[in-house]
């Protein structure tokens, strides 16, 4: 036994298990393939059903987690082989150059101007523009910036080095290499999260008319730290008088209700109520889904705002004199809604290289491309012994639920293999 553990995915859930962890005295090992901690919650302003502040709420816990000595972070890191068995796992992780040392930064971004580089940002859902050397976005934790070697004039060849120039603490490094880490640990946990479905059928408009947003697009415009800086605003940078939100976009292909798209989209409701007062807003639904305890009576507040429900049978979104047309069957009978923007709710889905990861760690995945469960009366256990699966990974769930899992795997985990 080695007393510790891999968890894989930083994101809500894999930071509080980690930390039940770490302060029940294993050694932690947390990786995470993008350059930040916090996942999707982060892309966040508000969460409901309280509204409570998304960066209020989970900025402590990444701190919390930055700052304890046995959780062991590895940021831009894949795992890419594991071998053995529950007690003896073998991993081999690959760990990708920052070319920014993390104790040197002290995050002044005093590199970011002088890069002579801007391209769309893939972290605001391509809304706004980002340097070679970059955070995400405002309030990112590590505050520490990277370098996009795609698109930095110095990793193409020409003898550019403005950042470093501009660093008065020497924190860039060009010469930094990638890492290959070799770890034995007794348990992994798999913390992966989801991945927002992209809209894929053209009767929804999506990446054809302008002002038909996803919901992590239209997140990004609300939030403070965004792209336009709270404001909610459309294409062509006016403000929208009329909304429509479409619920349950993909999930009769996918065949599943990912349990929140009904939630955020009341949130989003509130959002453009709070933000443009005079503006009518219209959920378009086939069904309402309101799991949590408290949630009903944030559907029933939002109503009483003003918000149009129209339950629909079928739908179509087009273009139509300078707005958009909603054509909607409901009752049996057709009708057509103008509006000039679009919000669409589409379900979680998990990400692209599920199957893949899921060979490498020998686990199985289910129908719908979730890591699959032991049986249903052990959620939390994988099909392989030792390795736990927890969060979005294993389904789609609140916020509520993937701490709660959280909390259920460490404990297995202590319970099992001792503290």
């Amino acid at each position: 036994m080695h007393n510790s553990v891999l968890v894989i995915g930083g994101g809500i859930t894999g930071m509080e298990v980690s930390l039940m962890l770490a302060n029940a005295g294993k050694k932690v090992y947390l990786v995470e393939k993008s350059p930040i901690i916090g996942g999707n919650v982060i892309k966040c302003e508000h969460v409901f059903p309280n509204l409570e502040c998304a960066t209020c709420m989970i900025a402590p816990k990444q701190q919390e987690v930055l700052q304890n000595p046995d959780i062991e972070l590895l940021t831009l890191s894949e795992v890419k082989e594991v071998k053995g068995k529950v007690g003896d796992f073998k991993v081999k992780i690959h760990k990708k150059a920052r070319y920014v040392d993390l104790v040197n930064c002290i995050g002044c971004g005093a590199c970011y101007e002088p890069c002579p580089v801007s391209v769309k940002n893939e972290y605001e859902e391509n809304l706004g523009e980002r340097k070679a050397i970059y955070v995400p976005y405002a309030g990112s934790l590590p505050n520490v910036p990277l370098i996009d070697t795609d698109n930095c004039l110095r990793f193409k060849g020409e003898d550019c080095q403005a950042c470093k120039e501009a660093c008065m603490f020497e924190a860039i490094n060009f010469d930094e290499k990638d890492e290959d880490i070799e770890l034995e640990v007794d348990a992994i946990v798999v913390a992966t999260g989801f991945k927002l479905s992209i809209p894929s059928d053209s009767k929804y408009g999506y990446g054809k008319f302008d002002d038909v947003y996803t919901a992590y697009e239209f997140e990004r415009l609300f939030a403070s730290n965004g792209p336009t800086n709270g404001n909610i605003y459309k294409k062509d940078g006016t403000t929208p008088k009329s909304v429509a939100i479409i619920h349950c976009v993909g999930r009769e292909e996918r065949g599943y209700c990912s349990r929140i798209c009904c939630m955020y989209s009341f949130k989003f409701a509130h959002y453009i109520k709070e933000k443009i007062k005079e503006a009518k807003v219209t959920q378009f639904y086939r069904e309402i889904c309101t799991p949590g305890k408290s949630y009903d009576k944030f559907v029933e507040e939002i109503k009483k705002s003003g918000v149009e429900l129209i339950k629909f049978e079928e739908i179509e979104v087009a273009p139509k004199n300078g707005s958009i047309e909603i054509k909607y069957k409901a009752n049996g009978k057709e009708k057509v809604l103008s509006v000039e923007m679009v919000i669409l709710s589409s379900v979680l889905e998990p990400h692209d290289d599920k199957n893949q990861f899921a060979k490498v760690l020998g686990i199985e995945c289910d129908e719908y491309g979730f890591y699959k469960e032991k049986d249903e009366f052990e959620p939390v256990l994988s099909t392989k012994e030792g390795i736990f699966i927890a969060g979005c990974a294993q389904s789609p769930k609140d916020i509520e639920s993937c701490v709660a899992q959280a909390q259920e795997v460490a404990g297995k985990i202590l319970q099992l293999y001792g503290r």
